[in-house]
């Protein structure tokens, strides 16, 4: 039976049971959807669960919040297209730039430099999609087995640490200590969902905390944004009275610089590492095997993350918040991540609702970025974990440890006068070539013996 349009773009939904409540023992896959009210609802708590990290990482990357939140919801829209359907997920702001983007924007580089480099980085993970797509999901293990893929998602989230300390942290050191100890507690001491948005409800409470100081005691005298030490509130709304209720974010167009598009590459690596385990949660979720959606899913995710920055946005990537919601709530149903999608919209189109964002103080973030940052380097991690990586053997041990400590260290290295490798760029390259290369001379030594 051939399939209608609406069946093979993946949006035509049958309602699962009465509409209320999963069936016991069963979950709402896919295809199906629960009554539209509770859909809708669905929707919304997919919006909170996106939505921290969606305008964080902008904002730290020093690009328009309100455009990314936007474009999260038309990159979703085209990853649900691209996948049919298949696989439920969020595309919100992507946190494997911030570090290559940090190190941009410290030679030099603007927003137009950093999306142009984020535009090819996109377009290669979009073409590493599609080889993947026919050539099959194995070809990622190979050649990114969980020694090397770890250590680039590692080294992608340490490399930040100094972005912390020099830049967010000293803006109002009690605020950021106070922010940080706030996500920790909810994370702790939370149920449930609220848990999973310890980050938000922080970042919440940070900027609550920020007026008040500025209430009760005045100005802080400590460096701003720009690094310069003056006299000035920690809260400024100014932006948030003078911006319009609706109307489209501030565009520009990328331009390209060689040096910044070698910087951002290795998050290809993380990328197609950070799609993969999502990818795999979901198949385990539904209990449906999703190999054979694997590069479709990549190739979206580059797709949407090249037409983001091409306006001026930022990177996109799955959500591992949303799928939380999904383990959750045993729903899921595309249907509510159209809704939380065209929510996201809709928000995207309020610049007073970007300029409030904007306003958050620096030592919130400092509290933030403190948490988040770590969170990252540790995802690394966790591969290593899940999938037992033997330290113990050289070509696991070695390469890995000199490509994180130049990564984490800034060691760079000069090849002519004007172009230098180095940070993440250059501890990827030794990572993901010393792994290989000792691999393949310690086979070759183990067949001649």
């Amino acid at each position: 039976m051939r399939q209608g349009l609406g069946e093979k773009l993946g949006v035509g939904w049958t309602l699962h049971g009465d509409g209320r409540t999963p069936r016991p023992g069963e979950a709402v896959a896919p295809g199906e959807r629960l009554s539209w009210s509770r859909t809708v609802a669905l929707g919304g708590q997919h919006v909170v669960a996106m939505f921290g990290a969606t305008f964080v990482f902008p904002v730290l990357m020093g690009l328009d919040p309100n455009l990314a939140i936007l474009v999260s919801g038309a990159a979703t829209i085209l990853f649900l297209l691209i996948v049919q359907g298949k696989l439920p997920s969020y595309l919100g702001s992507s946190a494997s730039f911030v570090g290559a983007v940090a190190m941009i924007r410290a030679a030099g580089g603007d927003s137009s430099t950093v999306t142009g480099a984020v535009l090819v980085c996109a377009l290669v993970l979009a073409a590493v999609g599609v080889l993947i797509h026919y050539i099959g999901a194995g070809a990622v293990h190979r050649v990114l087995p969980p020694a090397v893929s770890g250590a680039v998602v590692m080294l992608i989230g340490f490399n930040l640490a100094p972005v912390v300390a020099e830049t967010y942290w000293p803006q109002d050191q009690w605020i950021a200590l106070i922010t940080m100890l706030v996500v920790l507690g909810c994370s702790v001491l939370l149920p449930g969902f609220w848990a999973r948005i310890a980050v938000f409800l922080g970042l919440v409470s940070g900027y609550l905390l920020s007026w008040v100081f500025d209430l009760a005691f005045g100005p802080i005298t400590a460096v701003d944004a720009n690094g310069a030490v003056n006299e000035h509130l920690r809260v400024d709304l100014s932006g948030v009275a003078e911006a319009p209720w609706f109307g489209l974010p501030a565009l520009h167009g990328p331009s390209f610089d060689a040096s910044a598009i070698l910087v951002v590459l290795p998050a290809v690596i993380a990328l197609v590492a950070e799609n993969t385990g999502h990818v795999k949660a979901v198949a385990e979720m539904t209990r449906t095997n999703l190999d054979a959606s694997l590069g479709r899913a990549i190739f979206a995710d580059g797709f949407a993350s090249a037409l983001s920055s091409s306006i001026g946005g930022p990177p996109t990537t799955t959500y591992a918040e949303n799928i939380g919601v999904m383990a959750a709530t045993r729903v899921y149903s595309t249907a509510a991540y159209w809704v939380a999608a065209g929510v996201a919209v809709v928000l995207g189109l309020c610049p007073k609702f970007g300029a409030l964002v904007a306003a958050i103080p620096g030592g919130v973030l400092g509290g933030i970025t403190v948490v988040l940052y770590g969170m990252i380097g540790l995802l690394g991690a966790k591969i290593w974990i899940e999938n037992k990586v033997d330290f113990a053997d050289p070509v696991n041990l070695l390469p890995l440890a000199a490509g994180l400590v130049i990564a984490i260290g800034g060691v760079s290295l000069q090849i002519t006068e004007q172009f230098s490798l180095g940070g993440i760029a250059l501890g990827t390259i030794v990572v993901l070539l010393g792994h290989h290369v000792l691999r393949a001379v310690s086979s070759r030594e183990r067949a001649r013996s």
